[in-house]
């Protein structure tokens, strides 16, 4: 037997089992999980239902419903019940401007927030009211009190997205011992349930977010090789999609928000009859007596969301290009979410690869069963099983240095937990202080990336330019949460920060910047070439105009004119955008100053040595 090791104050008794859960919140479902006589299970409520609708209502009173009681007055009362929030989550109001529903958002910074009956809630509020829902039908289940809870996001979840879940399950007196990525919880039920070895593919396509993970399984070792996605590419928009189809086919326009929720859970339940036959009627009545009757047929709905299908084929080529891997490497694909129900998203992933993709677990379990077995080994509960989870960070991670370009500590698909540190130096001679400028995303100059924080170094000691030695420092837990401290190694004087982010990235951020990285690498590249050709011009100009004020007595009038008209031609070609012809003018600038700078070392060496002996030397 391996030695156990746990966190401090975590070790289980020999005969004691820690109560430990595993939470899938999902966009349009919830789960929780845990293991029990060595094996994982979901969690029912008290009719034998697991899934909970991630639907909250919130009433004049005060008084709050969740899931199956909250979705079946979703129709009567839109404004105060809160559907698919996971959306929501770490993000501004901006964000989601153009977004159809009923809400009434509050126009407040930061994270938006949403007026309801019960007064204004926020997407962490909301969140926290399903994850307390779980954490009692765990406890009644369990017959205990809960431990800790291993919660799952998407692996696409920024920074911000990741905070706020850790706040909705604190609020909901959870504590959580670790974020996990929902495509490496489910490979973790994969892998340990049908006891698999090679590469595979996680393909999650759930109610409002899609991911895809390439994972490589290596005798209990789970190591993510690449992620891609859509963090705004779900179920949700199968359903919206087939809403406007409706409008289109009754010949609707204008709809007031009880209408639209109605004919949008009605698009819903028609999804999923055509998953399984093929074809529905789609009936209802509106407010003002219009009755809506059409039908909709399998091939009809396939038709109307291939396009749907075919986004989320450009993420997964993508991940296998990270991974440098092609179609024929990948042993298996694990289906994930409800949404891969659907028969043409299950051909368009075979046709891919080649293979039937894998569908012998519940997809919309299989994230919480694999959220529960990591949830029993973070509890210190012994099993038969022994396995490491390696898992990565979606975008890179770096700060800002002069000229606007952006300098990567941490690599996109950098194994977490990590902390890697680089060394900086001063720009000016005399410099006191640094500012800190961390930024996240994969292009070459600071406006093109997204800034995560900004802190300061003081207490430098002044010295000349490029003396100082400073060493910034980037550290990512576990749950992909960021921190950066900045030491100067003499002094040992230092500043750190955790990087908090008020709300997260704008729809489809993410994927946005892995498109433009790729896009528009050539364009960087002659950016970043052009960067550092004026930063190094420009310290070299500056150098050689506080050279003359100080010693230009040691030039004749003709060297002096070939020194100015080289320091023109420098100014000239900075202001251009030719990376090598600024590279050429700082070179003849050095040419033109070569003597110039000799006889400076010979004036300074004369007055260094005058009045001293030898002896004294």
């Amino acid at each position: 037997m391996l030695l156990q090791i746990s966190e401090p104050g975590m070790s289980a008794a020999p005969h004691q089992h820690r109560l430990a859960v595993g939470i899938d919140l999902g966009t349009t479902n919830s789960l929780v999980a845990t293991v029990r006589s060595g094996s994982p299970a979901c969690l029912p409520d008290e009719n034998g239902r697991t899934l909970l609708p991630s639907v909250v209502h919130y009433a004049a009173g005060g008084a709050v419903t969740v899931g199956h009681a909250a979705q079946a007055g979703q129709n009567q009362d839109p404004a105060n019940t809160i559907v698919s929030v996971k959306r929501f989550m770490g993000r501004g109001l901006t964000d989601v401007a153009d977004a159809a529903t009923p809400y009434r958002f509050v126009d407040e910074p930061g994270m938006l927030k949403l007026q309801t009956a019960a007064g204004i809630k926020s997407p962490v509020e909301v969140s926290a009211d399903i994850l307390a829902s779980l954490k009692a039908r765990a406890e009644a289940s369990l017959g205990g009190e809960l431990v800790g809870a291993v919660i799952t996001v998407p692996a696409y979840f920024d920074d911000a997205q990741r905070q706020a879940t850790k706040d909705a399950a604190r609020l909901a007196g959870l504590n959580v011992l670790r974020l996990l990525n929902e495509p490496t919880a489910a490979a973790i039920a994969y892998g340990l349930d049908n006891a698999a070895e090679g590469t595979y593919v996680i393909y999650d396509l759930g109610g409002g977010t899609f991911d895809v993970s390439v994972l490589e399984l290596t005798r209990g070792v789970f190591e993510v090789r690449a992620t891609s996605g859509d963090s705004q590419l779900g179920g949700d928009d199968f359903d919206h999609r087939l809403h406007c189809w409706i409008l289109e086919q009754a010949g609707l326009s204008q709809l007031n928000d009880k209408d639209h929720r109605l004919l949008l859970t009605k698009a819903r339940q028609a999804k999923e009859t055509v998953t399984d036959h093929d074809r529905t009627q789609i009936t209802a009545k509106l407010s003002d007596g219009t009755l809506v009757d059409v039908e909709l047929t399998a091939a009809i709905f396939q038709q109307i969301t291939a396009h749907l299908v075919q986004k989320t084929i450009a993420p997964l080529k993508r991940a296998l290009r990270d991974a440098k891997l092609t179609a024929d490497d990948i042993k298996g694909v694990v289906l994930v979410g409800g949404a891969t129900r659907m028969p043409h998203v299950r051909r368009a992933v075979a046709e891919l690869f080649g293979r039937e993709p894998l569908t012998n677990l519940d997809p919309d379990k299989v994230v919480a069963l694999g959220a529960a077995m990591q949830a029993n080994v973070l509890a210190g509960n012994k099993g038969d099983d022994e396995w490491l989870l390696l898992d990565v960070i979606p975008l890179s991670l770096g700060l800002e240095t002069m000229g606007g370009l952006v300098e990567k500590v941490i690599p996109r698909n950098s194994t977490i937990p990590t902390a890697r540190a680089q060394e900086f130096t001063t720009f000016k001679d005399g410099q006191t202080a640094m500012a800190i400028h961390v930024l996240q995303g994969e292009r070459e100059l600071v406006s093109d990336c997204r800034s995560l924080a900004r802190f300061e170094l003081r207490g430098i000691p002044p010295m000349v330019a490029g003396a100082a030695r400073i060493r910034v420092t980037f550290q990512v837990d576990a749950d992909g949460l960021l921190s950066v401290s900045a030491q100067e190694q003499s002094t040992g004087v230092e500043a750190s920060i955790m990087v908090k982010p008020s709300y997260g990235l704008s729809d489809d951020d993410i994927g946005r910047m892995l498109r433009e990285s790729m896009q528009h690498a050539s364009d960087d590249m002659h950016a970043r070439k052009l960067a550092e050709a004026r930063v190094e011009a420009e310290g070299i100009l500056t150098a050689t105009r506080i050279a003359l004020a100080q010693d230009g007595d040691l030039l004749s009038d003709a060297e002096r004119a070939e020194v100015e008209a080289a320091l023109t031609s420098t100014d000239a070609a900075i202001a251009g955008h030719d990376a090598d012809a600024v590279r050429l003018a700082a070179e003849a600038l050095n040419e033109a100053t070569s003597e110039f700078a000799a006889r400076r070392m010979d004036r300074a060496v004369s007055r260094g040595l005058s009045g001293h002996k030898i002896e004294e030397l």
